[in-house]
């Protein structure tokens, strides 16, 4: 060999043993880069808040109650890869509750008690406390039902980056309705679930950054209709008003699988990166309506505190939930989506006013901190219902000072009122029950 080749094979062996180097450093680097960027990822996930406006524990799959379930594949698969909550208090009517997720405080200290009520702009959002308390990490929208003001310009003044949907309670015609979008009012002739679905998609797809989604959903509140023959598999169902009267739950089942139809959509439009990554809670903002119940006696449903009244469906699932297909009888109120949500998302608080995090539960890494749940329903009068409930016990102090107390432990449906005059002294167990319960209520209220 001679000496120019040995020179030239040592020359070739030092640039490639170099290069090789090089690439390694910058395999390295880039390992490095994508570390980061998925821790950066996995502490602050996407959040998914879906409410369902009037679904129960009749309605949903998942639950025991009711013997007549809608078709929801995509909610069944969110039961299947993660938790359904079997305790969840939400107030009794759709007002109220929302303003509970949103502040996370009870309803006596916003004044939003009833339907209609108004929330005031001085109230914190959690949309706000993300921005103050994560340095604006999170983008945010609320897309649906709103039903906090009819002025158009609450949604911003409340700290929401984006907002499409309708103000009121419900619309006449879910194919013809008024389309708020950032102030700025239109009608739509879109089928109301699947236009909120549209303006989800395109706002998640317009996101460079995390996300928190409050996707409200007016299904399956009336008007009792029937929805677009592909989004519900209930068959052939008459379409004039005379049949819906007559027999509105299947138009409400109906109602609900569109919904499980058009929230797969969403799904399905995400990268699967961005699925992996995105936190999923599903709820319903009060129980069912009266016409539609199961089970429940009358009119002890919607819009009354009753356990038919207020204990809706949950179920999470997704990023930083690694319990599948489990159950929970933890108790949860609406109020603590508020700090869970913080809590997800990154901020030091896991208890911000009346709200407690259960993010602990998606993992199991601690039980929940709740020993008590509580709710009311205003009304015209400046009165209201007022329950408080633990693991076992149920106290109801109604506006006219009448009470009621329940042992859900052996009376789910609340047929046995331990303080009705036609009922034996209390044994000493319930009336010690009873008076915990009124005691934390005092508190409470004081």
């Amino acid at each position: 060999m001679n000496i120019k080749k040995s020179l030239f094979i040592l020359l070739s062996i030092l640039m490639y043993s170099c290069a090789t180097d090089d690439n390694l450093v910058a395999e390295s680097e880039d390992e490095t880069i994508e570390e980061a960027t998925d821790d950066s990822i996995s502490n602050s996930p996407n959040i998914l808040l879906i409410i369902a406006d009037d679904m129960g524990l009749d309605a949903s799959p998942g639950y025991s109650i009711g013997s007549t379930k809608p078709n929801m594949p995509t909610l069944q698969s969110m039961i299947n890869s993660g938790i359904t909550f079997n305790n969840v208090w939400a107030y009794p009517t759709c007002t109220p509750t929302r303003a509970s997720i949103l502040t996370g405080k009870y309803g006596f200290r916003t004044n939003v008690l009833k339907v209609d009520d108004v929330l005031a702009t001085s109230e914190t959002s959690i949309q706000k406390y993300l921005d103050e308390n994560t340095n604006e990490t999170y983008s945010h929208a609320v897309i649906g039902k709103w039903h906090l003001s009819r002025d158009m310009n609450h949604p911003s003044e409340m700290g929401i980056d984006y907002y499409a949907g309708f103000l009121s309670g419900g619309v006449q015609d879910y194919s013809n309705w008024s389309l708020v979008e950032d102030g700025n009012t239109s009608t739509s002739t879109e089928y109301t679930t699947t236009k909120f679905t549209d303006l989800a998609i395109d706002w998640v797809d317009d996101q460079t950054k995390p996300w928190f989604l409050w996707l409200a959903y007016n299904a399956p509140h009336t008007p009792f209709h029937l929805p677009p023959t592909e989004l519900h598999s209930q068959g052939a169902l008459a379409n004039d008003q005379a049949s819906i009267d007559a027999n509105p739950t299947p138009y409400y089942m109906a109602a609900l699988e569109a919904m499980d139809t058009e929230m797969g959509r969403l799904l399905s439009s995400m990268t699967q990166e961005e699925k992996d990554n995105t936190l999923i809670i599903f709820i319903g903002d009060n129980g069912t309506p009266n016409q539609v119940r199961q089970e429940y006696p009358n009119r002890r449903v919607k819009g009354t505190v009753y356990q038919g009244g207020v204990n809706v469906p949950m179920v999470v699932s997704g990023a930083t939930v690694s319990r599948m297909n489990e159950t929970d009888d933890a108790l949860v109120g609406t109020t603590d989506l508020f700090a869970t949500v913080a809590d997800v998302g990154g901020t030091s608080a896991n208890e911000i006013n009346d709200s407690k995090s259960f993010k602990t539960l998606f993992d199991g890494t601690a039980s929940n901190n709740r020993a008590y749940i509580y709710t009311e329903v205003g009304d015209d009068l400046g009165g209201s219902d007022m329950t408080i409930r633990n693991a076992t016990h149920k106290y109801i102090l109604f506006s006219d000072g009448s009470e009621a107390l329940y042992d859900l432990s052996i009376d789910a449906l609340e047929d046995t009122n331990l303080l009705s005059a036609n009922q034996l002294p209390l044994s000493s167990a319930n009336s010690l029950e009873k008076d915990k319960l009124i005691s934390e209520l005092e508190t409470l209220k004081n």
